[in-house]
């Protein structure tokens, strides 16, 4: 395989502790260890929207650059999303994330991830977007899948691989990856290029 060779001699490490990260990052069959140390995630105000999970990416992966030894390979990834340039991020309760959830009903938000990736002597980041339309969910759906699913770890507080993105989501214009929170063929791509 492509990757496996261009890695060849890296350790690859997953900064981050998301469970979908984790899984998405298995799909492309290489090895990897998980390493995560905490961030303030605070970036600078005048910062566009669209930039903050670049920002947040760059931030987390800065904060492992010194871990890491001389074989290692970093990635580390944030996502947000934007809806009527609203940035919708984790939730912090239950009554928030049906919030967020009715807010994006009937809608097309954006959702952006920012991907850092590089060893210990250089990095380089890129971003990727996607579109995802709702269709009109109804209050009883929402409050089903807030109290039966755990949204609060969740950008815009839905999993686009859960229930709710079964019924609700009519429409992807983008990757699906992007929005489940790792563009992987996009990373494939920026690991061969690095």
């Amino acid at each position: 395989m492509i990757l496996s060779q261009k890695l060849n001699g890296f350790h690859l490490i997953l900064g981050s502790a998301s469970p979908r990260r984790k899984e998405l990052l298995a799909g492309l069959d290489i090895p990897f260890t998980i390493l995560v140390k905490k961030t303030d995630e605070q970036v600078d105000a005048s910062l566009a929207k669209e930039d903050i999970p670049l920002a947040i990416a760059e931030q987390k992966f800065l904060a492992l650059e010194s871990d890491l030894k001389n074989d290692d390979f970093l990635i580390t990834a944030d996502t947000l999303v934007l809806c009527h340039e609203h940035i919708m991020g984790k939730p912090k309760t239950i009554a928030e994330a049906k919030e967020m959830i009715q807010f994006l009903s009937g809608k097309t938000h954006k959702v952006i991830t920012g991907v850092c990736i590089g060893t210990k002597e250089r990095h380089t980041s890129f971003r990727d977007v996607a579109e995802v339309t709702f269709t009109m969910i109804s209050d009883e759906d929402i409050s089903y899948y807030v109290e039966k699913y755990a949204p609060l770890d969740k950008a815009g507080a839905y999993g686009v691989q859960e229930w709710i993105g079964y019924v609700g989501i009519e429409k992807i214009v983008g990757s699906y990856y992007t929005v489940m929170g790792l563009p992987v063929q996009k990373l494939y791509e920026e690991i061969l290029r690095f």
